[in-house]
Parts: structure tokens; sequence; C-alpha cells
């Protein structure tokens, strides 16, 4: 397993990838990412893991540059789960089909990938409270 790579994230809102010694954009975040490279984002000043909403606000990022129109239904249908929230419905799936997100992954839509693929990545992250 890959060492996890340590993002500090500073009050003005700069991301300080530790690894390279510099400062990181949310696309470049993503790019290690898909390198397969773990992540941490630590909030400097509170000392809080706050690699999920990093990565919720990186997704929002993607999406909103996203050249293709958003799947409107997906997301109703998302909201209206039981959690409300996109890991609690993809978790919800796979409880019901009863199988793993590598399986999901592999089977997954070519409109539901972009979920599974980001569920993988946050899988095993802690959440900011």
């Amino acid at each position: 397993m890959k060492d996890v790579r340590i993002i500090k994230r500073y009050q003005n809102r700069k991301l300080y990838d530790t690894f390279q010694s510099c400062y990181v954009t949310l696309e470049e975040i993503a790019q290690i990412i898909r390198e397969g490279h773990e992540i941490q984002v630590i909030d400097n000043k509170s000392k809080n893991d706050i690699t999920y909403m990093t990565q919720i606000q990186l997704l929002f990022d993607q999406e909103r540059k996203s050249l293709k129109p958003g799947n409107t239904e997906l997301l109703k249908r998302v909201i209206r789960s039981e959690e409300g929230t996109l890991t609690g419905y993809i978790q919800g799936l796979e409880s019901k089909l009863n199988i793993s997100n590598e399986t999901v992954a592999a089977t997954a839509t070519e409109e539901f990938k972009p979920f599974v693929n980001a569920m993988n990545s946050m899988e095993n992250t802690a959440t900011l409270n």
C-alpha cells in the first residue's frame, strides 16, 4: 500500500501538498487520487481531518466544469434515499445487491461510474464532524 499524501488546508483555503512541498489545486488533488495515491487533508489550524469534505468539494468542482448535462433524476433519487447522501445511496445499493464497491464499479452504467469512482476514493476516510 502506498503512503498517505498529507495535504494541509490553510485559512486562506490554499491547499499545500507536503510531499511535493508546493500548493496544489483541487484538480491536482484529483490527479493524485486518479494515480492511485491515498490522501489525507488536514485543516492546518484545527488539525481536523477534512479529507471527506475536500473530496466532496472536488467532485462538485468537477461536476460544475463538466460539459455534459447533469442527471437530475439520479440526484433526486440520491436526495430521496434513506440517508439523503451520495455515500448512503451507494452503500444502500451495495447492501441491497449484496455486492462490493469493486463489483459495482465493474458493472455500473456510464452514467453511474463517476459516483461509484468517487465512492471508492472516499472509502475509509474520516468524515468531518
